[in-house]
C-alpha cells in the first residue's frame, strides 16, 4: 500500500509558499452574534504545523490576532502527525514558541482549565497542544510523563496511514484489518495514567472500535473524544457523495460511544471532507448542519467544534493535483479539489454567522455555551485533573459568576 506522503516532507515543500488564511471568507453577523462569541469561552481545533499551514511569522500573527479580536479564547493547535519522531515534535514546539515569544504576554499555555479561564477574561489565547500521532514516542512510553509536563492534551495513535499502533483511516479505506495492536493499547493506558486525553480522529474504524473496547472495559469512566471529525451519515444521501465516502468521517456508532464514554465529537469545517457537496466558500449554514446532526446524533452535552484549519489549503491542493499518484484515495481528494474544496472557514470570520444561524434553528445560549467550548471544558477538567463530572456540575454556576466578574473587572480597567 502506498503511503500517503509523510507531512515531515510536505513540510519542505511547502515552505516557499506565502500564503496565509486571507481567502478564507468574512461572513457577516449581527452584532449581538459577535459580543456572545466574545463573552463565551470558544475553544477550536486548528492543524496548522509550520512550514505548511504557516510559512512566516506574520501569518501566524495575523491569524491569532483575529482569533483574539473575534473572541476566540483559545485552539488545540497541532505539533506532529504522520511519522514525526520526537526531535521533529521538539522542532515544531519551538517554531510556535519562538513565533509566540515575539508578542509575551499575548499566550497562555494551558496545563488546566483555570488557565483556559484566564486566556478568557484577559483576552489572550489559550494554547493547547495536540500531537496527531504517536510516533514521537520514538517506541519509548517513558517519555509520555514528559510530554504531559510539556502540555501535550490529547493524542492520536494513527495518522491516516498504517502504524506500529494500528492501522489508520486511509489505510483500512484500503482494505487494512490490523486494527490497533499491543503497542498501541500500551500506549493509550499511559495516556490515561498521565491525564491526556485519546483522540479518535483520524483512525481506521477498526483501531477506532479495538481502542473504544479498551477503554470501555479497563477505563470506564474516563471519556475519549473525536476532536475534528466530519459525521459520515450528513453525507452518505448527497447526490454526487462518492462510493465509499470520505475515509475521514466516522459513523454514527462512532460518535454515539465517544458520547457515552463522556467525551465529545467535533466537526471540522475543512470543505474538502464535506463528501458530494465540496463548496466553493463553506457557509455558516454548512458548519450549522453539521453541529446540528451530531447535537441530535449524541446530545448537546457531547459536542464541540473544530475548524482544523491550516491556514491555507492552497498549497495542499497544488501539490495534491500534480502528484495525485501519492494520494492512495481512489482519488477522492483530487476530485474534492477540482470541484472547488480548497478551504476551511476560519473560526473568527465564521463563528459569528454560524452563531446566528444556530439561533434561527432554535438553538438558546446555554447549547451554544456547551457547543463552543464548555463540552470540552468538562471533558478537559476530568481528563488533566481527575475532577468528577458530578463535581464539576456542583461548581459550574460559582465558576460562571466568578468568570463573568472578573472579565468585568478585567475590561474595565
Amino acid at each position: 500500500m502506498k503511503q500517503l506522503i509523510a507531512p515531515i516532507l510536505l513540510a519542505g515543500f511547502f515552505a516557499g509558499f506565502s500564503h496565509a488564511s486571507e481567502e478564507s471568507k468574512t461572513w457577516p453577523a449581527t452584532d449581538k452574534a459577535k459580543k456572545f462569541v466574545k463573552d463565551t469561552i470558544v475553544i477550536d481545533m486548528f492543524a496548522s504545523p509550520h512550514g505548511t499551514g504557516w510559512t512566516e511569522d506574520k501569518h501566524f500573527h495575523n491569524y491569532l490576532n483575529r482569533a483574539r479580536g473575534a473572541g476566540i479564547t483559545g485552539s488545540e493547535m497541532t505539533l506532529a502527525a504522520g511519522s514525526y519522531t520526537f526531535d521533529q515534535f521538539l522542532n515544531e514546539h519551538y517554531q510556535y514558541r519562538r513565533v509566540m515569544a515575539q508578542t509575551p504576554g499575548k499566550y497562555v499555555f494551558v496545563r488546566s482549565i483555570r488557565d483556559i479561564e484566564h486566556a478568557h477574561i484577559t483576552g489572550k489565547t489559550a494554547v493547547i497542544w495536540n500531537s496527531q500521532t504517536a510516533t514521537i514516542l520514538d517506541g519509548d512510553l517513558k517519555k509520555i510523563p514528559a510530554l504531559k509536563e510539556m502540555g501535550l492534551a490529547s493524542m492520536i495513535l494513527s495518522y491516516n496511514d498504517l502504524f506500529r499502533t494500528g492501522s489508520g483511516s486511509l489505510a483500512e479505506y484500503n482494505g487494512n484489518t490490523t486494527g490497533v495492536t499491543a503497542w498501541g493499547l500500551s500506549i493509550v493506558d499511559e495516556l490515561v495514567k498521565y491525564g491526556i486525553i485519546v483522540d479518535l480522529s483520524h483512525m481506521g474504524p477498526l483501531t477506532t472500535k479495538g481502542i473504544m473496547d479498551h477503554m470501555d472495559k479497563n477505563h470506564p469512566g474516563v471519556p475519549y473524544v473525536f476532536t475534528h471529525s466530519l459525521p459520515a451519515g450528513l453525507y452518505k444521501d448527497v447526490p454526487k457523495a462518492t462510493p465509499k465516502g470520505c475515509y475521514r468521517n466516522i459513523s454514527d456508532e462512532e460518535a454515539k460511544r465517544a458520547a457515552k464514554s463522556g467525551g465529545y465529537v467535533s466537526p471540522t469545517f475543512t470543505e474538502w471532507m464535506m463528501d458530494g457537496i465540496w463548496p466553493d466558500d463553506i457557509t455558516p449554514a454548512h458548519c450549522a448542519d453539521m453541529i446540528d446532526y451530531y447535537v441530535k446524533l449524541v446530545g448537546v452535552d457531547h459536542v464541540g467544534i473544530a475548524t482544523d484549519d491550516m491556514f491555507t489549503l492552497k498549497p495542499t491542493m497544488n501539490f495534491v493535483n500534480a502528484n495525485p499518484n501519492l494520494y492512495n484515495d481512489g482519488g477522492y481528494m483530487v476530485k474534492a479539489f477540482k470541484a472547488g474544496a480548497d478551504g476551511c472557514g476560519e473560526l473568527a470570520k465564521i463563528l459569528p454567522a454560524i452563531t446566528d444561524e444556530l439561533w434561527k434553528r432554535g438553538y438558546k445560549n446555554e447549547d451554544l455555551v456547551k457547543i463552543y467550548g464548555g463540552n470540552k471544558m468538562r471533558v478537559f477538567q476530568q481528563v488533566w485533573e481527575g475532577v468528577s463530572p458530578k463535581q464539576q456540575k456542583a461548581d459550574e454556576a460559582d465558576r460562571i459568576k466568578l468568570r463573568k466578574e472578573l472579565k468585568q473587572r478585567f475590561e474595565s480597567r
